[in-house]
């Protein structure tokens, strides 16, 4: 059972007999707390995609809902729905577009490393790995002699996501994104 503290997004966690997945979570320190932090979390039914909204210490304990990752790749759209293919079993697992607007920002064709998230074999979420590799489609021209660590210019990837890049990239690059915290890594 894992502290407050400890919980990020996209686990799923049990309340009330029922599993919910945390899509949000706003960490706040008020003041004349002797120092505990609180986390306000926003978790989504699993079943019912239900939203509550619920504020934990940080030593308060969760229990994890039972739920199976399994790798897949991103298929195909229809509609509003995204479809992704099972690694190994080929199973389809359909998502609707509101429910993973956040991680569309960071799946292009290829990426590598996604695993769907099952709650009593019902797709509920998208899990992706630590850093993804994007291509620039726009970006303002790159400056010769501009180092590495110098100024940023905004970028547009492949995905529509726009980001800060260093003025030395240019359009066409194909860069590693952090995607937790939405930022340029490096070249791919």
């Amino acid at each position: 059972m894992p502290k407050a503290s400890e919980i990020k997004k996209n686990m799923a966690v049990e309340m009330n007999g029922e599993a919910y997945i945390v899509r949000d979570i706003e960490r706040s320190v008020p003041q004349g707390r002797a120092g505990g932090s609180l986390y306000r979390m926003r978790m989504y039914n699993a079943a019912t995609n239900h939203k509550i909204d619920e504020t934990f210490k940080d030593s308060d304990m969760l229990n994890l809902a039972d739920l199976v990752r399994r790798a897949a790749t991103f298929s195909y759209t229809d509609g509003d729905e995204y479809v992704f293919m099972d690694t190994e079993d080929y199973t389809s697992y359909n998502l609707n577009k509101d429910t993973i607007a956040d991680e569309l920002q960071f799946i292009a064709e290829d990426t590598q490393g996604i695993h769907v998230v099952l709650v009593n074999d019902v797709p509920v979420a998208l899990d992706l790995p630590g850093t993804v590799e994007l291509d620039i489609t726009e970006t303002d021209p790159s400056i010769k002699g501009g180092s590495a660590t110098a100024r940023t210019k905004p970028a547009t990837l492949s995905t529509g996501l726009i980001i800060q890049v260093p003025e030395h990239i240019s359009t066409g690059d194909r860069i590693k994104v952090n995607v937790e915290d939405r930022k340029f890594i490096g070249r791919a």
